[in-house]
C-alpha cells in the first residue's frame, strides 16, 4: 500500500500519544500518574449539558449551514465585543469541529506553498504540521530558554520578503507565558506594514493569573483586526473537550475561504454540540472563575513542589495549566545503565519506571524540557511530584 508524501510527513502528536499510552497502563491496573492531557479535570457545567439535552428532546439533530447556527455565530460575536473589543458580524464568523479544526482551516486557507510562518518556540505541536500540510514553511523564532519569551529583535530577524503569516498563542501552550501587551503592539504594527497575516489562539485566554493581563492581537486597531483571524473554542475555558467546538472570527473574505473548505470537509460540526455552547456562552461566569481558582491553586502546589527538585528550573507560568521546565541536567545521564538523551526517552523512562506522564519538551522544539499538565487534582499532584524527585535521584 502506498501513503502519500503528505500525510507520511505527519508526526504523531506527543500529547495524545503519551496520554493514550498512561491511559492504557492504568487500564493494566498500573498507579500511572498523568500530567500529559490538556484537558481540564472538571465536569462539563450542568447548564451546558441541559442544553444538550434539550436540543436532543427537541429533534435538534439535523445538519446546521456549514458555518454553525445564526444565533450561535450572533452569541460569538456578543462575547467577542464585550469580551474582547472587537467588532464582527455573523459573515465575519465560523464555527468548527474545535479549535485544532479552525486553526487548520485557517492554515490552509491563507498559506501557499514556500510560504514563510513565523512561529514562536515553544510551540503547540500541531501548528508545524499543519503548516507543513499547507505546503508552508515554519519559520522558528527561539525564545530565551529561561524566561521563555520572544524578544523583538529575534521576531525582526526572521522576517523576509517571503513572511505571509504569524501564529500567535496568548497564553501560550506549553509554557504558560501570557505575551507582554507591549511586543504585542509592535507585532501588530509590524504586520500592518509588511502585510502579514496573524492567526491568534485564544483558546486559553480566561485561564490567567497573578492579575496577568490578556489582550487580543486584532484590538489594537481595525488595520490589525482586518489582518487577523482570532480563535479560540470552549474545550478549556468550559470543560468541553469532547464536544469539539471552535470558531474563528475574521476578515470576510477568509472566513468565507474558510467555510468553502469546510464544505467539502466536515461540512457543520455537531448540532447538539452548538446548543451546548451557546449555553456556555451565556452561562454565569461565576462557574468560570471558580475553575480558575482551583486551577491556580494547583499550579502554586505543583510549582511549590517543582521548586525542590535539583536542578530544575522553570518561569512561572501565567497563564493556560501547564509548567514547562528545563530537565537538561538530566539528559546525557544515565538510569540502570541506560544513558538518556532526549527528553523523549527520558519521558518514557518516567512513564514506565516511574509511573509518571509528561510530555517531551522536543515535542514543542525545545529538546531537555519536559511540560506537565496541572488540571488534575492537588492530591495526584502532590503525590507525582514528590514520586518525580525521589525517581530523579536514581539517575546518575
Amino acid at each position: 500500500m502506498k501513503i502519500s508524501q503528505k500525510v507520511n510527513q505527519i508526526e504523531p502528536s506527543a500529547t495524545l500519544t503519551i496520554s493514550a499510552r498512561a491511559k492504557a497502563m492504568k487500564k493494566n491496573g498500573l498507579d500511572v500518574l498523568s500530567f500529559s492531557a490538556g484537558e481540564p479535570d472538571f465536569d462539563t457545567p450542568q447548564c451546558i449539558k441541559d442544553a444538550a439535552k434539550l436540543a436532543i428532546d427537541q429533534g435538534f439533530t439535523k445538519y446546521t449551514p456549514t458555518s454553525g447556527t445564526l444565533e450561535l455565530k450572533e452569541a460569538i460575536c456578543s462575547k467577542l465585543n464585550k469580551e474582547n473589543g472587537l467588532s464582527y458580524h455573523p459573515d465575519e464568523v465560523i464555527v468548527s469541529c474545535g479549535a485544532k479544526h479552525s486553526l487548520f482551516n485557517a492554515i490552509l486557507t491563507l498559506c501557499d506553498a514556500g510560504d514563510e510562518v513565523l512561529l514562536p518556540v515553544p510551540y503547540w505541536v500541531t501548528y508545524v504540521e499543519q503548516i507543513r500540510l499547507a505546503g508552508g514553511k515554519p519559520v522558528f523564532i527561539h525564545c530565551e530558554p529561561k524566561t521563555l519569551r520572544i524578544s523583538w529583535e529575534d521576531i525582526l530577524n526572521k522576517v523576509t520578503d517571503k513572511t505571509r503569516l504569524f501564529i500567535l498563542n496568548n497564553p501560550s501552550n506549553p509554557s504558560g507565558i501570557v505575551w507582554d501587551i507591549e511586543i504585542l503592539k509592535k507585532i501588530a504594527d509590524l504586520a500592518v506594514e509588511k502585510n502579514i497575516m496573524i492567526i491568534s489562539d485564544e483558546i486559553y485566554e480566561n485561564l490567567v493569573y497573578d492579575g496577568a493581563q490578556i489582550k487580543s492581537i486584532a484590538s489594537f486597531s481595525p488595520e490589525v483586526q482586518s489582518q487577523t483571524i482570532v480563535i479560540n473554542g470552549v474545550s478549556k475555558t468550559f470543560s468541553m473537550t469532547g464536544w469539539r467546538i471552535g470558531y474563528a472570527a475574521g476578515p470576510k473574505a477568509a472566513i468565507q475561504s474558510m467555510g468553502r473548505l469546510q464544505d467539502h470537509s466536515t461540512s457543520n460540526p455537531t448540532s447538539i454540540s452548538q446548543k451546548a455552547t451557546l449555553a456556555a456562552l451565556q452561562c454565569d461566569q461565576q462557574i468560570i472563575q471558580n475553575m480558575v481558582n482551583a486551577f491556580n491553586q494547583r499550579r502554586l502546589l505543583m510549582t511549590q513542589l517543582l521548586n525542590k527538585i535539583p536542578d530544575v528550573t522553570f518561569p512561572i507560568p501565567q497563564g493556560a495549566f501547564y509548567v514547562f521546565a528545563d530537565f537538561s541536567p538530566y539528559i546525557g545521564k544515565k538510569f540502570e545503565n541506560q544513558r538518556i538523551d532526549t527528553s523523549l526517552q527520558l519521558a518514557e523512562i518516567l512513564l514506565e519506571k516511574a509511573l509518571i506522564a509528561a510530555v517531551p519538551g522536543s515535542a514543542f522544539g525545545m529538546e531537555g524540557y519536559l511540560r506537565f499538565s496541572y488540571a488534575t487534582s492537588e492530591q495526584n499532584i502532590e503525590k507525582g511530584m514528590v514520586q518525580l524527585k525521589n525517581f530523579l535521584q536514581n539517575i546518575s
